[in-house]
């Protein structure tokens, strides 16, 4: 299989996501190209039987680099696409202590839902989507992000 994965890693977070699952997947016999949105034009995309989108997370959405690379970007109808996104681990509020709600969470972690808005209105069809965590803005990755990265390879193929 040929996939084609773009990053907007700011920090390298989503960079260190993306080596790390584009060994795996070549391990496995495919071919597989990483590239960070800044190095290329989403209008002229080489075909692929699957795109793979990764993003870090920005006051709840996907970086504005990211935003624009998926909504210019040119691809056939039905054709296939995952999801990474890279986010802060949600923290005790530092005043009270507790950890925010489910609807506080959400607010802030929409990554996913508007990658996947903006390419369903392609025509695209999504295959899988992860969330990698990271322990500050900056990071590093939350420990286990491995393990997830190969779950989320094994979806893949």
């Amino acid at each position: 299989m040929k996939i084609e994965m773009y990053h907007a890693s700011k920090f390298g977070n989503g960079k260190k996501v993306a080596s790390y699952l584009q060994g795996l997947l070549i391990a496995k016999g495919h071919q597989m190209n990483v590239l960070h949105v800044k190095e290329t034009k989403p209008k002229a995309l080489p075909p692929a039987d699957l795109y793979i989108f990764c993003s870090p997370t920005r006051i709840g959405k996907p970086i504005g680099s990211m935003r624009s690379f998926l909504k210019k970007a040119k691809m056939p109808d039905d054709t296939k696409y995952a999801l990474i996104a890279t986010l802060v681990k949600p923290r005790p509020n530092k005043k009270t202590g507790e950890m925010p709600t489910k609807e506080e969470i959400e607010k802030w972690q929409r990554n996913l839902p508007i990658m996947e808005r903006i390419l369903k209105e392609k025509g695209m069809t999504k295959v899988a989507d992860l969330e990698v965590y990271v322990l500050d803005i900056k990071g590093p990755l939350e420990e286990g992000w491995e393990k997830k990265v190969e779950e989320f390879a094994s979806l893949l193929g």
